[in-house]
């Protein structure tokens, strides 16, 4: 015997939703008394037909039991167009009619069928509506630092806060647990020990996970890439600026006290994925991770180096310097069997740009800027300091900040005027000039004063600029990293032509 399927649905139990019960007594309401069989969902979307309840229903009509669907409202069996129309065409196949209590569907006609597709392309636009709704109230949260949910990170715990006169909550250092998150860093970023080594030490010297859990390389590299932990200083944002991070927050907010959160709106499939992309937004709680420790592990991390003595030959101690000239993000190295062997390409080739427009072979560019930076330091009798984002640098007073953060704002003057070259008059454009002449000087006086601040050293050893020169094929891949963040801002490349932006 045929009878009457009542379907209900419910994702979220609100108090403006109608209940499952009330819809399911609409629907024995039109089915006036005959056999019926219901299908409750309870907590699923309507995006999709991955229901218990809904393909069981489906699997009954399959076998010839139902003759009548009835639904509360169209967009509670679908709000999919696609889903909707092999739904439909089931139903035809085995004449099951279908009743929206509500909007009183009969499909026994054309003007009923195509009525009901055009309710569920308004339904499918709901949902999307519903999804950006979401997406932007998740966004607008998150770059006020709130409480978003999730796995606590190794190294803190939860504390309640109010933020904007919202109760939310924020984390705060776990001494016993932040104290091996410090111990984890400090070997890494020694450059002698990969994750590997890492793990065995822990396990030999009985330094055992608090939560329970066992070290293993994918949870550390998970801990040195995290923002989480860093003091937010201007080294990192200039580090995640040339990764192609959107950074929410504005330069001056960078002292070196607060911690990040790195927001990514759609997940990678690649296993060690790239930030770019990505959002950067200061966290309400402070780090502890000095900033220069936290580089030097993330730019292992990002490189995949084993080792910073013993480089594996597919990196390059360009990584991080040179970019893409026509998009502006960072070129990552890419391995291959020919002659060459490495190749720079665009992080975001076929995205933004089609590429750098020709192919930048990693021995040919090494080899070409280690003849310009021995040629820079051949005019130097004294070597100016590296900047903190280096592998060797301690932390760097308040004042260096502050430095780095003018420095910033200047750049960022300086390339807003620039942009309004092209439209700018002859007294405009006088205007412009003379501005730009007067940062780019207030410019020069930062940098000699930040050079001046603590003396060049290469894994604790001084070494004269002449010396480099004459030792530059036998220092280390971190040593040449060194040298190179002294000199050079960026490296930008396309359509053949290469342009290097110095620090003076």
């Amino acid at each position: 015997m045929l009878y009457n399927a009542l379907y209900a649905r419910q994702s979220v139990e609100k108090k403006d939703s109608i209940s499952v019960e009330s819809q399911l007594a609409y629907c024995r309401y039109e089915a006036h008394g005959e056999t019926c069989m219901e299908y409750t969902d309870k907590g699923f979307s309507g995006k999709d037909t991955h229901r218990p309840e809904f393909e069981r229903m489906m699997q009954d009509i399959r076998a010839g039991k139902v003759k009548r669907v009835i639904v509360y409202k169209l967009d509670r069996i679908s709000r999919s167009i696609l889903d909707f129309a092999n739904m439909m065409e089931i139903f035809q196949q085995y004449h099951v009619e279908f009743l929206s209590s509500t909007e009183k569907f009969d499909t026994s006609t054309p003007i009923g069928r195509a009525m009901l597709h055009i309710c569920i392309v308004f339904a499918q636009l709901e949902r999307e509506t519903i999804q950006k709704r979401v997406t932007d109230a998740y966004y607008a949260r998150s770059r006020k630092g709130l409480y978003m949910g999730g796995r606590v990170p190794y190294g803190y715990r939860l504390t309640r806060t109010v933020i904007d006169n919202i109760h939310t909550a924020m984390y705060e250092e776990l001494p016993e647990e932040s104290g091996q998150i410090k111990l984890i860093y400090t070997l890494y970023a020694d450059g002698s020990h990969s994750l590997g080594d890492i793990v065995r030490y822990l396990h030999a010297h009985q330094i055992t996970h608090l939560r329970g859990s066992c070290w293993n390389t994918a949870r550390l590299s998970e801990m040195l890439r995290n923002p989480v932990y860093v003091q937010a200083d201007m080294d990192v944002y200039r580090f995640f600026q040339s990764q192609g991070v959107s950074i929410y927050n504005p330069v001056n907010d960078f002292t070196g006290t607060q911690a990040c959160y790195l927001y990514k709106e759609k997940a990678s499939p690649e296993k060690t994925p790239s930030p770019a992309g990505s959002e950067l937004v200061l966290a309400p709680h402070k780090g502890f991770i000095p900033s220069g420790l936290w580089l030097a592990c993330r730019k292992r991390c990002l490189t995949n180096r084993q080792s910073a003595k013993t480089c594996k030959p597919q990196n390059s101690w360009l990584l991080g310097k040179v970019k893409c000239g026509r998009c502006g993000y960072a070129l990552t190295l890419r391995k291959s069997n020919t002659r060459q062997g490495r190749y720079f390409v665009c992080s975001q080739s076929g995205k933004c740009c089609q590429g750098t427009g020709c192919t930048i072979y990693a021995n040919v560019l090494e080899s070409y800027m280690s003849e310009v930076i021995c040629r820079r330091l051949s005019e130097w009798k004294e070597l100016p300091a590296a900047p903190k984002n280096t592998c060797f640098s301690a932390a760097a007073p308040s004042s260096g900040n502050t430095i780095k953060m003018q420095l910033a704002l200047i750049d960022k003057e300086i390339d807003m005027l620039l942009s309004r070259l092209a439209e700018a008059d002859k007294v405009l454009m006088t205007y412009i000039n003379n501005r730009i002449s007067v940062l780019d000087a207030h410019r020069q006086t930062l940098l000699k004063e930040s050079y001046s601040q603590s003396p060049a050293a290469f894994a604790g050893r001084a070494i004269p600029p002449e010396s480099l020169v004459l030792q530059w094929q036998n220092l280390s891949f971190s040593e040449r990293q060194t040298v190179l963040d002294i000199f050079v801002k960026v490296i930008r490349i396309a359509d053949g032509r290469l342009e290097i932006e110095y620090y003076f």
